[in-house]
């Protein structure tokens, strides 16, 4: 049945950062209302039962990004997120029967690495000092709206002598930061728009641990380690302290969805109405700019903003008529990128992987962190070069969590959860289409844990395979990109979405961008959310 109403905002997609924007403008009063187009809140932060018993984390599956200051501002502990750290932090077996685990500990993992390299082992603190120290710098820029300093037509927006001093003080603020990396500062650059190979060939000779830092660059990217733009991917996974120091990752108990479910907690108690199964059929305008929306059920929603959470391929060229924007604007989202080549294997174990390298009876500390299978450098080279022709990986990279190794709460007493993050599995195939491909892919993936641990195929009582499409059809994200757009450096910061608009606002008046899509982009961090907030609130009063 149709439903009407009238509210200060409209929010489109209920992800983490649609739920974030709605609790920080109702905590300023706002009448606010979300609107989610699947039954289940969170986007890809979500977590469903998929067989009896087991609450899976189906896309999503750690947690460190997350902005600490808004866990503590809208008070999600108390209800009910809890973040469980994982230590160790990886595990990276061989096929000549070595591995390399990583954490907890300083002095641990320097003993790990010393088995292969005692001069890498010494090189590994420094190379952690220096990415933690670029990572504190540009940490404060992911906290507020980024600026837009170039010099385009003024014809494109009219920026007000406000935002002028505004967006100024940004830079010199971020320039100030810059300034105190001293000698640091070229390697700063070369993290922010180099290839993570070479930066990691300089510090290191160990090929496993090598590989098991850049499978960092790449996770959710189409790129390869070799690519400029890739060492950048690398650091974003540095940043963040939700797991409990910087750059740990930890999981969420009862799964990613307890996030959002914590989060949404939070906005129902401050007056939020939250719609599911509320797909958004259009963004409405009038001569003022944004006015509402209209729902695929017949319902219309009144209100002077709209703030938009899912990517800009939908919420510009989807959900809004084409004359509403600029040409020039148009053009520009035309060509944001989009290419995504991950896919997610989810399994349900009857018992854990019994790796041959490291044989254990039952869970052990190995499990609880991240199990890469990529053991070098060239095999992360080698997946690329063939998905760059449209070819999945012949030998995939596996990011593989067993979330239940701490959280014994989101699965059968004695069972167990598998998550396996691919690369990669290009979204554009040459041949064949991925629906008729993907479960022979899942075989795949399989088959590669196999090799280190025997024991996973017989193991497995239920599976699901998302390939880029299923992860484009289920989450709304195009392309099955999960950071709604490419982590390139033309596609960051002052040009994120597109340049002349990096603050949160579009060229239609009250209608804002508050998801992945904006700056500061991917990733499971809330900023997004709360950064449109400020501009909303700025900007409306």
């Amino acid at each position: 049945m149709a439903k009407h109403g009238k509210y200060d905002c409209v929010i489109i997609g209920g992800g983490h950062n649609g739920l974030v924007c709605a609790a920080y403008l109702a905590k300023a009063g706002r009448k606010v209302c979300v609107l989610e187009r699947r039954a289940v809140l969170g986007g890809c932060a979500a977590t469903e039962e998929l067989w009896p018993g087991y609450r899976v984390s189906t896309a999503a599956y750690v947690i460190s990004l997350f902005q600490t200051s808004i866990i503590r501002t809208l008070r999600l502990h108390e209800y009910g997120l809890k973040i469980l750290p994982r230590s160790p932090s990886s595990f990276t077996p061989l096929p000549d029967g070595r591995s390399l685990t990583m954490g907890p500990s300083a002095t641990f993992n320097q003993r790990e690495i010393a088995k292969f390299s005692p001069r890498d082992a010494t090189a590994y603190p420094r190379y952690e000092a220096l990415l933690e120290r670029v990572a504190g710098t540009l940490e404060p820029a992911l906290s507020e709206a980024a600026p837009d300093p170039l010099p385009l037509p003024p014809d494109w927006r009219k920026i007000g002598l406000g935002k002028r001093i505004r967006d100024g003080k940004k830079l010199m603020k971020l320039y100030g930061a810059a300034k105190r990396l001293g000698a640091d500062l070229p390697a700063a650059v070369e993290l922010l728009t180099g290839a993570a190979r070479p930066i990691l060939e300089r510090w290191f000779d160990t090929e496993v641990l090598k590989a098991t830092l850049a499978t960092d660059a790449i996770i959710g990217a189409f790129t390869s380690i070799s690519s400029p733009g890739s060492a950048y991917v690398l650091l974003h996974h540095v940043m963040g302290e939700a797991g409990g120091a910087r750059g740990v990752w930890g999981y969420v108990a009862g799964g990613m969805g307890s996030l959002s479910d914590a989060i949404a907690a939070a906005c129902q108690d401050m007056g939020v109405e939250i719609r599911r199964e509320a797909p958004v059929h259009s963004i409405h305008t009038n001569s003022r700019g944004a006015c509402g929306v209209g729902l695929d059920d017949g319902s219309q929603l009144e209100a002077p903003v709209v703030a938009s959470s899912v990517d800009a391929h939908l919420t510009f060229e989807r959900l809004l008529a084409p004359d509403v924007l600029p040409k020039e604007f148009r053009e520009a989202v035309a060509k944001i990128d989009y290419a995504s080549a991950s896919a997610k294997v989810n399994l349900a174990m009857a018992e854990p992987p019994q790796f041959a390298c490291l044989p254990s009876d039952g869970v052990a500390p190995h499990h609880h962190g991240t199990m890469h299978i990529g053991p070098t450098l060239d095999y992360l080279d080698r997946a690329y070069d063939e998905a760059k022709y449209g070819r999945p990986s012949s030998e995939p990279i596996l990011e593989i969590t067993m979330p239940t190794s701490v959280d014994t709460s989101i699965a059968p007493d004695g069972k167990h959860l598998l998550s396996m993050f691919v690369q990669y599995a290009p979204y554009e195939l040459a041949e064949d289409n991925w629906d008729a491909i993907k479960e022979s892919f899942g075989d795949r993936c399989v088959e590669m844990l196999a090799r280190y641990a025997p024991n996973v195929p017989a193991a497995i009582e239920h599976r699901q395979v998302l390939s880029p499409l299923d992860l484009e059809r289920t989450f709304g994200i195009t392309g099955g990109n999960i950071m709604q757009g490419a982590m390139a450096p033309h596609q960051l910061y002052c040009f994120r979405p597109v340049a002349g608009w990096a603050d949160h606002h579009t060229p239609v008046p009250g209608l804002y961008l508050c998801g992945a899509a904006s700056h500061p982009g991917g990733g499971v961090m809330g900023a997004c959310g709360a950064n449109a907030a400020a501009e909303i609130l700025r900007n409306r009063g």
